[in-house]
Parts: structure tokens; C-alpha cells; sequence
């Protein structure tokens, strides 16, 4: 049989390459037929042999028994390594230390709301494409080049303490547009002071250099010492988290001073000390025929837990200088030249002293306001007492009772340096707190 084979294979190879091919692959499925119904698997291993010799495939002699081809092992390899690499939200979802504030003041899961019309929670800020619509199986907010904020009576509503969630999704624009779908969530803090601003957006357009599947922020927000917060997460993190043309869920916890985000659970901003945030709003900018869509918002007050740096000897210094000499003396507690408003890096040395005072609720102090001899007794004298006001002010929204705290100015008539040099007045411009 394999001889007679081997006969009708040479001669056809002679009726040339296309056709001789045509006949051998017929005649191959029938030589395995005919091996299957009546020989069996071991002259099927023959003529395969047979065959892989004519064809220039395997020798006889090869000793290799495994048919699997290297590109289908290199697939098989990339593919399990993918499923290594692969995110497990339910378990980043489990081990998250995310949390929602207790007290829940403010929901919208769009349940109730008609199809094509402005959601009723909602303030419209600016533009006019706002609509309730349905995608991906959610009711949702679809917004086109408009800012919308929750419908709240006061103006300033966010807690010093409190979360934020909502999931979103934007999905990439037109080809060729000029525009990318993109969500920004703005943070504005006293004054309307803007403190955050988070730009979620799956593709951004060449002028951003090419498609950047990611979030930023930034866009003129300042943290407390007034520089500018520019920058975003690494792309690399962003590209792994991120559900793309999926809904995704976003949720901030502000406490007191520390900012952190999370993207799918998983936190990827973490600031310890940034400016009190007051409201916020979004805005939705997409020329894609799908646009920029909001669902399931929810605010709450309270917030993931704060982490104090040292905790256990974050006020210990105040502690030590209080039990020693009965005041603490600070020239950490900085102020604009010629006025009483507070510097934000201050916020640490107030904190140590309030978290002293919060421990010994019963203790009263004197808080004193000292300056250099630069000026008049006239402008120092009561720019002193506007000082320590402002302090004990700050105390106060630390959670410190002003009951116990007694503002007093002493301009610059009790110097503890010469006031000669720069560095003897800088010691003279000063804060104690003199226990009573």
C-alpha cells in the first residue's frame, strides 16, 4: 500500500506544482479514510510520514513527536501570561480601604427619571446637551459640551469630611475629530477657589500627543502652599485599572486635609494635605455621537480614616515644651507679609497644637501674637491680636473649643532676639501658647 502510494505521488508531482498539489491533498483525505475504516492508527502514522517526506516536510527520522507548532507555544505562553497579568477587581474591590461616608446626603441612580429629559437632581451650569438616557444596560446622564452640579440649597455644601461616587463612562470620539471624550470633575474651595480637577478620558486627540487612555488633573487647582497641581497617575497604572468602552467607578474620600481617589477601587491619588473643597461640579465635553455619560452619584459625609504622619508623636513635641516651661513657642505658624491670613503650610503646626489641646479638653491657653520691630507700634500692635486671632480661628475648625483659648497681641515689645539681623527677627515673629 505505501509503495503504490509513494508510485501515484511521483507521477502526479510531473502534471505540475498547482494541480499535483490539488490531487494530493484529495488523495491525502482519502489515504486517511481508508487508513481510519480499516487499517488503523499506525499506518496513519506512515503515511503521514510518507507524505511529510514527498512535501519536504518532516524526515522519517525526525525525532520530535510533538505536532504543536512554535507560533501556537508562543500564543499559548502570552496568553497565560496574560491571565497572570489580568486585574481581579473583585478581589482590588475586597481588599479596597475605601469606604462610603456614613451619612449619605445626596443620591442619584437616574431610577424614576424620563427618558431625553434634564435630570431633576441636577443644575445646569452651562451648555445645553443634558439628558437622561440609557447605555450599556444603566440609566445614565448623557452630557455634550455642558457643567452640571447636584441641585443644593447651600452653596457650600461638602463637608470636612466626605465622599464622593459616581460611575462614568466615555467612550472615544469620532475618527478624526478635533475633541475627546472626555469628564472633568472640578473642585472649587472657598471664594471659588479651584482646588482639584480630574480630567477622565479613554483617547485624547494628537495635540495631546496621540491617544492616552488615562485620567489628569491639574488645570490651574492649587494645593495649600499655592503651587500648581499638574500632573496625573502613571499611565501604566491608568492603562491597568481602567475599563475601556466600559463603565468605570470613580470615588474620592476628602478628610480634613488628605485627598485620596480610586479608579475601580483601587486608589491611585493619595495627597495628605490639600485645601478644604466646598462643592464641585462636572462637565462633559464629546463630539462622539455616544458622548460622555454619569449614573449611581452618591455623597456622604465622613471619609476613609486619616492617617496622621507619627502619629503617636504628633503632638508630643507640644506635649514636652507644655509640661516643661507650661507654654509651647513656635515660628512655624507663618502669615502674608503685613496681614493676619495664614499661610497653608502652617495647617501642620496648628494641627500638633490642636491635637494637643483635643487630648487635654480642659486645659486653657493665652495664644499670643509676637511680630519683629519692622513698623510702627501702631500697625504692629493690632496686626499682633489679628494674628492670634487667626490662629485661634484655625483651632476652632480643627475641632479645638475657643472657649478655652484666649487671643492676645503683643506686637513687638517682647523680642526674644535682636532685631538687628534677619535672623533675630524671624525668631521674633512668633506664636506661643502659654498654658492658664
Amino acid at each position: 500500500m505505501k509503495k503504490i502510494l509513494l508510485l501515484v505521488m511521483s507521477l502526479l508531482l510531473v502534471c505540475g506544482t498547482a494541480s499535483a498539489q490539488g490531487i494530493l491533498k484529495n488523495l491525502g483525505e482519502r489515504a486517511k479514510n481508508a487508513v481510519e475504516n480499516n487499517i488503523g492508527n499506525k499506518v496513519e502514522d506512515g503515511v503521514n510520514k510518507a507524505l511529510d517526506g514527498i512535501l519536504g516536510g518532516k524526515k522519517d527520522n525526525d525525532k520530535s513527536t510533538n505536532s504543536k507548532s512554535a507560533a501556537t507555544d508562543d500564543a499559548e505562553i502570552e496568553e497565560a501570561a496574560a491571565k497572570d497579568e489580568a486585574v481581579d477587581f473583585a478581589e482590588i474591590r475586597a481588599n479596597s480601604d475605601f469606604a462610603t461616608g456614613a451619612n449619605v446626603f445626596f443620591s442619584d441612580d437616574l431610577n424614576g427619571e424620563q427618558m431625553g429629559e434634564f435630570p431633576s437632581k441636577w443644575d445646569l451650569l452651562s451648555g445645553s446637551s443634558v439628558e437622561v438616557a440609557n447605555i450599556l444596560g444603566k440609566k445614565a446622564i448623557r452630557m455634550e459640551s455642558s457643567k452640571i452640579q447636584p441641585l443644593m440649597e447651600e452653596k457650600e455644601y461638602l463637608p470636612e469630611e466626605f465622599t464622593i461616587e459616581f460611575d462614568v463612562l466615555a467612550q472615544p470620539a469620532q475618527e478624526g475629530s478635533g475633541w475627546d471624550a472626555t469628564l472633568d470633575l472640578i473642585m472649587d474651595g472657598e471664594n471659588g477657589k479651584r482646588v482639584f480637577d480630574i480630567r477622565m478620558s479613554p483617547e485624547y486627540h494628537p495635540y495631546y500627543g496621540g491617544v492616552y487612555n488615562g485620567i489628569d488633573w491639574g488645570w490651574g487647582a492649587e494645593n495649600p502652599n499655592g503651587t500648581n497641581m499638574d500632573g496625573a497617575p502613571g499611565t501604566q497604572v491608568i492603562n491597568k485599572y481602567l475599563k475601556k468602552n466600559e463603565w468605570n467607578h470613580i470615588a474620592i474620600s476628602f478628610n480634613k486635609r488628605a485627598f485620596k481617589m480610586y479608579l475601580n477601587y483601587q486608589r491611585i491619588v493619595n495627597i495628605p494635605n490639600m485645601i478644604q473643597p466646598r462643592s464641585w461640579w462636572i462637565e462633559g465635553s464629546s463630539d462622539s455621537d455616544k458622548g460622555v455619560f454619569v449614573t449611581n452619584i452618591v455623597m456622604a459625609k465622613g471619609a476613609v480614616e486619616l492617617y496622621e504622619r507619627n502619629a503617636t508623636d504628633y503632638s508630643s513635641a507640644v506635649e514636652k515644651a507644655i509640661a516643661e516651661t507650661g507654654k509651647f513657642v513656635t515660628n512655624n505658624i507663618l502669615f502674608e507679609t503685613g496681614k493676619a491670613t495664614l499661610k497653608p503650610e502652617s495647617m501642620e503646626e496648628i494641627q500638633k497644637v490642636a491635637e494637643y489641646m483635643k487630648k487635654n479638653p480642659s486645659a486653657r491657653f493665652e495664644v499670643q501674637g509676637h511680630t519683629d520691630n519692622q513698623g510702627s507700634d501702631a500697625v504692629n500692635d493690632p496686626l499682633s491680636q489679628q494674628r492670634a486671632e487667626a490662629v485661634v480661628a484655625a483651632l476652632e475648625k480643627e475641632g479645638v473649643d475657643p472657649f478655652n483659648l484666649r487671643p492676645v497681641g503683643k506686637g513687638s515689645h517682647e523680642p526674644v532676639a535682636d532685631n538687628s539681623s534677619d535672623e533675630g527677627r524671624a525668631k521674633n515673629r512668633r506664636v506661643e501658647f502659654i498654658k492658664r
